[in-house]
């Protein structure tokens, strides 16, 4: 996978939480199919738009309070 685009621990975290991740746990990438790196790519995405949802309500949370 290409480096700066995703952290190392964030591709871990996603292999072993897609059930993937013994394939990847010596280093090596080489095993993982397209189709696995793919659903890390969307739940990455998933992931990250759900992150700033919380903080998209959070900050509306915190303007609505300061009026």
């Amino acid at each position: 996978m290409g480096k700066g685009v995703m952290s190392e621990k964030m591709k871990y975290e996603l292999a072993h939480d897609l059930g993937f991740g013994e394939k990847v746990e010596d280093g090596d990438w080489s095993d993982v199919t397209t189709g696995e790196v793919g659903s890390m790519v969307r739940e990455a995405i998933r992931r990250g738009e759900e992150a700033m949802a919380k903080e998209a309500k959070a900050n509306g949370e915190a303007h609505q309070n300061a009026k």
